[in-house]
């Protein structure tokens, strides 16, 4: 079984680490269900804004925006009980539920407003931020409806508003314990985490007497893969989330983890970021022959997943109202000539700008995690280059790379998002201004139509820059019980604590 393999492979004193884990904990013991996430703790109970997956979970369940997502990644009511968009597309007006801050006073439409205001200048420089420059103005209307305006359509403003990041709260408050959310945190000495449900009337829902009978107490811990599965083995917890492919190697993938294994299909961005526009890397062309030398298929069977989806786009084929004006790139060609054009192209550079020791093939160093899975994928992509002349090696840090593996789910189904992630002023890498331009330029259209094809053009002229070579999409696992309610899997890959509590009845 996994957790043998995964204990045969630690080192004595984390084994014990595990021990003591185990012992201090079981599930179903009194009533909780029990999780753990795959992660380090400073990261998940961080403050600020610029959240880790496992910080949004825990962000989430104890402090809420105007709306969240559900266990399907669905849009529900959170702080706001319902809302209504205009025909143009330019105004959600939210109606708030009754309630209160954390200090007791009343939740109104002006301290939501200045709630909101500041949360959004608080993302100012991110790629969230960016993604929320439709907004123009948030109005604080009569009691407890506020206004938010737009510049220009926003079809994806919902599920913007209910990123964790975009959570409600006072300013002054950073408690970690319980904010506008529906739980509250109690952080125990063991370091166990246990969120547990406020009443229906904190919560503005209806008086219910016997809401405790459909709710239970979760207890939470951060830890690393190894430890995770191997405590989901001996049945010490019974949900492990923030699984990525990196350490997808240590679950069992085959007949055994049916019904316990689950992966959600992502949309995101999975592939090699250039950083340098230098050497090898400032050719176009040859930054090109990189990516036409990839077998993406290849890469991904040798992970024994099924349903992951290869690509050579930058952004994931097969997204809500695709027109279908970009295609995959080098369709009929086989993998074969492709490689020998790519190696015509490096050897080509080589003789003219780096005409040294041409039996030896150039060097790409790339920055990738550290685990089973990233080793995998570093291996099989160095292979395959090293047919075309090129050697890819781990990069020790990122700042001394040639190129950044990217990996990360996108937050709203859109090209906008995908497009953004590669802006100028966000300095991930190389990047086009000729693009952001386009990309500012189709937000702007009111016509759907005309919008799709604008970003369908912005695409192709990034494809055509070649500062980031796509190889699939992002992959996410997680491992559930089958007595845990509450999980779906979902595009977005995030799977709110709350929902993990509750009991059917």
């Amino acid at each position: 079984m996994i957790v043998r393999r995964a204990l045969a492979s630690l080192p004595a004193v984390a084994c014990l680490g595990i021990a003591a884990l185990l012992a201090g904990c079981g599930a179903q013991s009194d009533g909780t269900v029990e999780v753990a996430v795959i992660g380090n703790e400073a990261e998940v109970f961080a403050d600020g804004v610029r959240l880790s997956p496992g910080g949004q979970l825990a962000r989430s369940a104890v402090d809420s925006g105007l709306v969240a997502f559900d266990a399907a990644g669905e849009v529900v009511p959170a702080l706001a009980e319902r809302w209504i968009v205009t025909d143009d597309g330019l105004s959600f007006i939210f109606r708030l539920r009754e309630g209160t801050w954390p200090d007791g006073s009343e939740i109104t439409a002006v301290t939501a407003r200045e709630a909101l205001e500041s949360a959004m200048r608080d993302l100012d420089g991110t790629s969230l931020g960016r993604d929320l420059s439709a907004v123009a103005e948030v109005r604080a209307m009569a009691g407890r409806v506020i206004e938010i305006r737009l510049a220009h359509p926003e079809p994806y403003l919902l599920q913007l508003l209910a990123q964790p990041e975009l959570a409600l709260r006072p300013q002054g408050d950073d408690s970690e314990s319980g904010g506008t959310g529906p739980m509250t945190l109690a952080r125990e000495e063991n370091g166990v985490a246990r969120y547990a449900y406020k009443p229906p009337s904190a919560r503005g829902l209806p008086f219910d007497e016997d809401w405790q009978d459909g709710v239970q107490d979760l207890d939470l811990r951060v830890t690393d893969a190894r430890q995770a599965i191997a405590m989901f083995d001996q049945g010490a917890v019974d949900v492990v989330l923030g699984g990525t492919l990196g350490d997808l190697p240590l679950v069992e993938t085959g007949p055994l983890s049916s019904g316990t294994l689950r992966i959600d299909s992502t949309f995101g961005l999975f592939g090699m970021l250039v950083r340098r526009d230098a050497g090898l890397l400032a050719n176009t062309g040859v930054r090109e022959g990189l990516a036409m030398a990839i077998d993406r298929a290849e890469v991904i069977e040798q992970f024994n997943i099924g349903g992951w989806t290869a690509t050579t786009r930058p952004v994931s084929p097969g997204l809500p109202g695709d027109p279908g004006l970009v295609a995959e790139r080098w369709e009929g060609q086989i993998i074969a000539d492709r490689r020998a054009e790519a190696a015509a192209r490096v050897a080509a550079w080589r003789r003219q700008f780096d005409p040294g020791d041409l039996t030896q093939p150039a060097r790409l160093t790339l920055y990738l995690d550290e685990g089973p899975g990233w080793d995998l994928l570093l291996a099989n992509l160095a292979g395959q280059l090293r047919i075309v002349g090129v050697d890819l090696v781990r990069a020790p840090s990122r700042d001394e790379a040639d190129m950044v593996l990217i990996d990360r789910v996108a937050r709203f189904p859109a090209p906008r998002w995908f497009l953004g992630q590669f802006a100028c002023p966000l300095r991930v890498g190389l990047c086009s201004e000729t693009v952001d331009t386009m990309v500012a330029d189709a937000v702007t259209q009111p016509d759907p139509v005309i919008r799709a094809s604008l970003m369908a053009q912005a695409e192709a002229e990034l494809t055509l820059a070649n500062v980031f070579i796509p190889i699939g999409s992002p992959l996410r696992w997680s491992l559930v019980r089958g007595r845990v309610g509450g999980f779906t899997p979902n595009p977005y890959a995030f799977h709110p604590l709350p929902p993990l509590a509750e009991i059917a009845r």
